[in-house]
């Protein structure tokens, strides 16, 4: 970006908004910093930010994430050289808060925007929903907020000499494996499979198809794909790899494991739908499936085999003052001396009623005596 000419404040302003816009802006020597934007959801429960941290390099006890949370890294690209920054947002309550995508997803992030999906191995029945809801809640909003800028940069005298809004589809290259059979997601996507420790006892059949079919989704979307546990320093360190790579577009390395005995690792473009195969079930007549397309075969046989849990977390979180999630014991407590404050001033209110109540009904009580006895006086 050029310098400023002018010190104005509407100008640095202007310049500020443009070069953010552009994920990349100017240090006061002229080198550029890039800033990027990542987006974490997935599973409840299921390790997020215990990653996260791990991937940060901060050694600090995880917390149960608080609806949606933001944080940074920074990393530098050299001895005295400015430092790339990563923009993090992290959502919590697996897909009861799916509606909070549209606060990081935003003009601003679109440019430089990467999203990764970690879903939890070791519950199986929950895997396809929770990532079928965040996925498609994170692209309606991705592919709105771009048409938005798109429309934007259309309306900007000059606007074919902006930057397009970034879109992995543009980028795929000609050779990309199934190129014209795949649905890429419209950011860089990375899908992250936590708990492998817990995962790696289940019995060998239903691993096949769980890491088969998570296979076919990241091909299809045209994501990368990992297994990893903070067991194990070795997974931990391509999950960090994979991570740099998007945070701070760092090399993520060139191991690749697709054998579903072994932890998978998979680069976007490393699959292709002949290596992954039709769906590991034998017993399954596919054509009483009725599937519309080979995504709906592979979902209608993944649920055959482990049926997806019905999720009432909507429900649960109608109060989430209740939600032991976001437990704070010192205001717990003083929510819950408030709250019998409370009750007990609706009880004096309600007793004062009442009494009120007993009054009138005693002062119309004397009032028919002392005109009956006045009557009888007169007779």
């Amino acid at each position: 970006m050029p310098k400023v000419s002018s010190d104005t404040l509407w100008e640095l302003a202007a310049a500020e908004a443009e070069s953010r816009e552009s994920g990349v802006r100017e240090e006061d020597g002229g080198d550029a910093v890039s800033e990027r934007s990542v987006f974490l959801m997935g599973s409840k429960a299921g390790g997020k930010t215990s990653i996260l941290l791990r991937c940060l390099d901060r050694d600090e006890p995880s917390k149960p994430t608080l609806a949606l949370e933001y944080t940074f890294g920074r990393r530098a690209r050299g001895h005295n050289t400015p430092k790339d920054i990563a923009h993090i947002w992290e959502l919590g309550g697996g897909t009861s808060l799916s509606d909070l995508v549209q606060i990081p997803i935003i003009t601003v992030s679109i440019r430089s925007l990467s999203v990764i999906l970690i879903l939890d191995l070791s519950k199986p029945n929950n895997l396809w929903g929770t990532m079928e809801k965040l996925l498609q809640a994170t692209q309606a909003q991705v592919e709105k907020v771009s048409s938005q800028a798109q429309r934007a940069e259309k309306s900007k005298a000059g606007a074919k000499h902006q930057m397009p809004v970034h879109s992995i589809s543009r980028s795929l290259p000609k050779d990309y494996p199934d190129r014209e059979l795949i649905s890429p997601f419209p950011v860089p996507l990375l899908i992250i499979g936590s708990k492998y420790d817990i995962f790696q006892e289940f019995d060998s059949d239903k691993r096949k198809v769980i890491s088969k079919t998570l296979r076919f989704v990241a091909h299809y979307y045209a994501a990368s794909l990992i297994f990893t546990s903070i067991k194990s320093e070795s997974l931990m360190l391509k999950t960090k790899g994979f991570f740099s790579h998007l945070a701070f577009g760092l090399d993520r390395g060139k191991t690749v494991s697709c054998e579903s005995t072994k932890p998978l690792v998979i680069p976007a473009g490393s699959d292709s739908f002949s290596q992954i195969g039709s769906p590991p079930v034998s017993d399954v007549d596919m054509s009483s499936l009725h599937a519309k397309n080979p995504k709906d075969l592979w979902k209608k046989v993944y649920e055959r085999v482990f049926p997806q849990e019905s999720t009432s977390e909507q429900r649960e979180l109608k109060d989430p003052a209740k939600d032991p999630q976001y437990s704070e014991p010192q205001i717990d407590t003083m929510r819950t001396q408030k709250d019998q404050v409370t009750d007990q001033c609706h009880a004096s209110i309600l007793l004062l009623y009442m009494c009120t109540a007993v009054n009138t009904v005693a002062m119309q009580i004397l009032h028919l005596v002392s005109v009956a006895t006045h009557e009888l006086a007169i007779w």
